[in-house]
């Protein structure tokens, strides 16, 4: 991937040199949450795909997570930082492809600001750990990363390569997308009407749809920048195949339990990241009205 002297974006906070507070435990819905219910909780996040931001609040029998409000001016990531620097202009590019799609379909795109931190950090919708790896927070419209998750994602799961570091950038931006989209908020008003494996279910429609708006993204991307070659594109594919539901169940030891999923199996995320890719559009991400994912 040629990323190299690009445009950075400017909605880049850098926290990383702050306190996440809280060594004992999260504050989460007014609760303490202990430690072994947070092992429990990240271990189902890494196993089962659920956001264990979620899973902390079920298992602490609190409500909704507690917005805690960060404290002092953000920083911009020091200029001879290079994953910062990559990950700002991946960002950058986002803002440019989603602002010309809505432009085109008659609307206006409100970017998303994407924060460093290191460990845990609070937010909108609780607290962060960087063991969760990279999550959007509709509560305050931010995408947070800890980039040792990179470490991650090339060392535990298998999936090395700058581009397949771009795709899971864009994916967080693709969740975004349909908060601006209003997608968020119809699937929220449908959550409380539906039983767990349904909703479960309407995960797995949500997170394919974030794969699908990652696939628009490069594909619109590339057609500006010219920057990828086929190797990304592979490198994509294998990071969606390792991070699928199935992939990580198994990869845990575990039996494969489809009505678990909340994600996708590695087959559907390839395939869902590829329909944006090749298609370009929106539309093509109905992964609601789709009748087989």
């Amino acid at each position: 991937m040629r990323w190299e002297g690009n445009e950075q974006s400017e909605n880049v906070e850098d926290r990383r040199g702050e306190s996440g507070g809280g060594g004992g435990g999260f504050g989460l819905g007014g609760r303490s949450v202990g430690l072994g219910t947070v092992a429990v909780a990240l271990i189902a996040g890494w196993i089962f795909g659920i956001n264990p931001m979620t899973m902390l609040s079920m298992l602490s029998g609190g409500g909704a997570p507690q917005v805690q409000q960060q404290q002092g001016p953000a920083q911009k990531p020091p200029a001879n930082d290079r994953e910062a620097t990559f990950v700002s202009t991946v960002l950058r590019n986002t803002e440019v492809v989603w602002g010309d799609v809505f432009k085109q379909a008659g609307g206006t795109y409100h970017p998303t600001r994407l924060v460093l931190f290191r460990g845990a950090y609070p937010t909108a919708c609780g607290t962060g750990e960087s063991a969760m790896g990279p999550f959007y927070c509709p509560g305050d419209k931010k995408v947070y990363i800890d980039l040792s998750f990179y470490d991650t994602l090339r060392d535990r799961l298998g999936a090395p390569g700058e581009f397949a570091q771009a795709y899971v950038i864009a994916h967080e931006v693709g969740h975004h997308v349909q908060d601006e989209l209003g997608i968020t908020a119809k699937v929220d008003g449908m959550r409380g009407r539906l039983n767990e494996k349904q909703q479960n279910a309407m995960s797995v429609r949500v997170e394919l749809q974030a794969d699908c708006f990652a696939g628009v993204w490069a594909h619109h991307s590339q057609e500006s920048k010219h920057w990828l070659d086929p190797d990304d594109i592979a490198s994509a594919m294998n990071a969606a195949q390792k991070i699928g539901d199935d992939a990580l169940q198994r990869s845990a030891g575990r039996s494969v339990v489809p009505d678990s999923f909340t994600h996708g199996t590695s087959a559907q995320r390839q395939h869902w990241f590829m329909q944006g890719f090749q298609g370009g559009t929106v539309q093509g991400c109905d992964t609601f009205g789709a009748r087989t994912l």
